[in-house]
């Protein structure tokens, strides 16, 4: 790896999501060698991916790069690699490019696509997790409506103009949002020789509501501003199959489809190297303690949607989205600098400063302790936190640009097809 030897602690953080980056920010200018590792060189704003898939945003407006992070620091380092396992009892990471000793290490790799064992739906649906993946859906669909545009057999071009979306959680509710805004506003001056009446968005659900993880206001009103998007919900629907562009489910409802989002559920992407008690099997997490320690291991610590902390609030964890993540890598860092001067670590307390969804232009949805609104005062809401926690200030300004552009002239940002789809089994890596 061409790490240096020192003589200071050194401090190794697998991953650069929002838990591992808020860390790595807090920690570049103490007294440590900081060294990060990433299987990309850049941190993605997951909440915004789907306006990458639908062409609203670049995917430079939503990445930052993590050498920037790392380079504010005198001791600190980054490394572009895979990690392939942890060694706890010779405390080293073995990753694609070498090894690594450590004095703490920190686990943040996040979460991946749970397919809850279908592999036919793992190997050919689309999914949703990183950037590659939400250009690859950008690729597919704009490349579907190409075919569209050019087929004369109606049934073709009806399987290619059908969108469906497995999962009314805040990723499909949007995503659903966002391809229909597309379809109203957008795709017919790109193809005014297309009758996009004929062009369809499906939105299954396997509760008996959109949003479950969201109050029942926030669902009734998400479920209107769809319905009047004209997307097509389908609650109390699983999907059991797809395969040969044919969705299956457990009741009648059956679909013909090009375009497969499945957006049901995710779990954690643990390392290889530590099992047994301290891994949850159901939902691949790591049991931490309350100072977001691996319970077994003294130096070895869990962050985010791969750290699992029963609390009286939350017996099952905390949930798997941003802000648990971000105040976790925040609140470490207080408690390794008070480890590093001799104190002890204080327990980390959450707090939730609500949930947020967006369905369209001037329509969103958003629980905040018991304030409940939607509509268009929750959808400047949703813009400014999300400008907020996006790192970077030239990030901030491009992605306030767009929106500002797009809501002046109903448009979006440009859709090409720099990058193909075309083999469905590639986007079935996703490594952590």
């Amino acid at each position: 790896m061409n790490i240096p030897y020192t003589n200071l602690p050194r401090l190794v953080i697998i991953g650069g999501g929002f838990a591992g980056v808020a860390l790595a920010r807090k920690m570049v200018k103490e007294d440590v060698q900081l060294v990060l590792l990433d299987r990309h060189n850049y941190h993605t704003f997951q909440p915004l991916l789907y306006q990458v898939s639908t062409s609203s945003l670049e995917p430079d407006s939503i990445a930052y790069p993590l050498r920037k992070i790392v380079k504010r620091g005198k001791n600190t380092y980054f490394r572009m690699t895979e990690v392939e396992s942890i060694d706890p009892e010779v405390k080293k990471v073995y990753t694609t490019i070498g090894s690594i000793s450590y004095d703490y290490l920190v686990i943040a790799t996040g979460a991946r696509t749970n397919f809850f064992g279908n592999k036919s739906i793992e190997t050919n649906a689309m999914r949703m997790k990183n950037l590659p993946q939400a250009l690859n859906l950008r690729s597919l669909m704009l490349e579907n409506l190409e075919q569209a545009v050019r087929t004369s057999d109606p049934n073709k071009r009806k399987e290619l103009l059908s969108f469906v979306l497995a999962g009314a959680g805040p990723t499909g509710v949007e995503l659903a949002g966002g391809i229909a805004e597309l379809k109203l506003n957008v795709l017919p001056k790109d193809y005014p020789d297309m009758d996009f009446s004929e062009m369809e968005i499906h939105l299954i659900e396997g509760a008996d509501r959109v949003l479950p993880p969201m109050s029942k206001n926030a669902s009734e009103a998400a479920s209107k501003f769809l319905n009047k998007l004209g997307v097509q919900i389908h609650l109390n629907t699983q999907v059991t199959n797809y395969e040969n562009n044919l969705v299956s489910t457990n009741t009648d409802l059956s679909l013909k489809t090009a375009t497969f989002v499945w957006s049901a559920g995710v779990t954690g992407a643990p390392v290889s190297g530590i099992q047994g008690a301290s891994l949850i099997p159901r939902a691949n997490r790591y049991k931490v303690n309350e100072v977001n320690q691996i319970e077994g291991y003294k130096d070895i610590y869990a962050l985010g949607d791969i750290a699992l902390m029963e609390t009286k609030d939350y017996p099952r964890g905390h949930p798997m989205v941003a802000q648990p993540a971000i105040q976790q890598g925040n609140h470490l860092a207080k408690n390794l600098k008070r480890h590093l001067n001799g104190q002890s670590m204080l327990p980390f307390k959450y707090f939730d400063k609500g949930s947020m969804a967006t369905i369209g232009r001037n329509k969103a949805v958003v629980d905040l302790g018991k304030f409940r609104f939607g509509g268009f005062f929750a959808w400047f809401v949703w813009m400014f936190i999300h400008l907020w926690f996006l790192v970077g200030f030239r990030n901030r300004f491009i992605t306030f640009f767009n929106w500002t552009y797009n809501y002046i002239n109903y448009d979006k940002a440009a859709r090409l097809i720099v990058r193909p789809f075309k083999n469905k089994k590639e986007n079935t890596i996703e490594r952590v």
